[in-house]
């Protein structure tokens, strides 16, 4: 990126940000099944796109039967960037590895559509995917959400609507590299605020396009770790990463949860950067993360 001369992220307008985050290159993974689609709500119809596993030697006659998990997934991109298609990769990914429907979300972006829009449609879209579980070949019964860097934002604010609203029933929520608090003083921001491709400036211009009055930065639905309580929230899975502004808040998220009795499970990675998850490309971590990600779902009681 360097070498490419490319501007800091902070001194571009989205427009030309979003012409950058392309799909990743090569041919995807081959899977069951891709079927685009809308989930309509107030505001407006939500893109969505519905993967399912490829069928094969791997394939769970149990699952088969009774449904495939679903898996709910909202892309990262600091609630700026991102799209169905930049995560496709890792989407068909996470289908055929966890053996799950994955339904990925094309929630409204900032900073046309300011907080809380982007939570409105996933929290739309979630529970789309409860209601229409079997129809899609799922189980309404394991249905868990996951996202990262502000998709992991939205999937904790997602749970904690579902619980504060009875519903939809969330199994498992999995946080990768989550944005869980608008703040810039913790020590992870101080030793990764450059270097590391995500920096403390990019952070601090996201946050600026995504929330319509700074006082919106202190609401539990933009920033989870001001919960007043996470007590019977879903089971988390918290990825987090060395090099990353974001490393303390994850890691503050996870105790505090555990704090609260919900039962947690972590993955730290060494000398990754924020941003590889998606990058199966790039970097074998990605893969192995994926194939860690579906042992744990597989494990969480249905």
């Amino acid at each position: 990126m360097a070498a490419g001369n490319v501007p800091p992220t902070h001194e571009m307008t989205p427009g030309q940000l979003r012409c950058m985050v392309l799909p990743i290159a090569g041919e995807p993974d081959p899977v069951g099944d891709v079927t685009n689609s809308v989930v309509p709500s107030p505001a407006c119809d939500v893109p969505v796109r519905v993967i399912s596993p490829l069928a094969g030697a791997g394939e769970d006659p149990q699952l088969a039967k009774e449904g495939w998990p679903i898996l709910v997934f909202f892309h990262g991109g600091g609630w700026v960037t991102g799209s169905i298609d930049s995560h496709e990769a890792v989407c068909r990914r996470l289908a055929n590895e966890c053996q799950s429907i994955v339904i990925s979300v094309g929630y409204r972006l900032a900073p046309e559509h300011k907080f809380p829009a982007a939570i409105d449609d996933s929290f739309a879209a979630t529970r789309w995917a409860y209601e229409h579980a079997e129809h899609l070949g799922g189980d309404p019964r394991q249905l868990f959400v996951s996202g990262d860097s502000a998709g992991g934002n939205l999937a904790a604010a997602v749970c904690l609507q579902a619980r504060d609203e009875g519903g939809p029933p969330i199994q498992g929520q999995v946080l990768v590299y989550p944005i869980t608090a608008y703040s810039f003083d913790t020590n992870s921001y101080r030793e990764n605020a450059t270097g590391f491709h995500l920096t403390t400036d990019m952070m601090k211009w996201f946050w600026q396009q995504y929330l319509a009055e700074e006082t919106d930065g202190r609401n539990p639905s933009a920033s989870p770790l001001r919960a007043g309580s996470l007590a019977d929230l879903p089971p988390a899975l918290v990825i987090t990463v060395e090099s990353d502004p974001l490393r303390d808040e994850g890691l503050a998220y996870a105790d505090r949860l555990a704090a609260a009795g919900v039962a947690v499970d972590r993955i730290h990675c060494p000398d990754m950067i924020h941003g590889f998850f998606r990058r199966l490309d790039a970097f074998d971590r990605a893969s192995g993360l994926v194939a860690e990600i579906a042992e744990w779902i597989k494990g969480q009681p249905s």
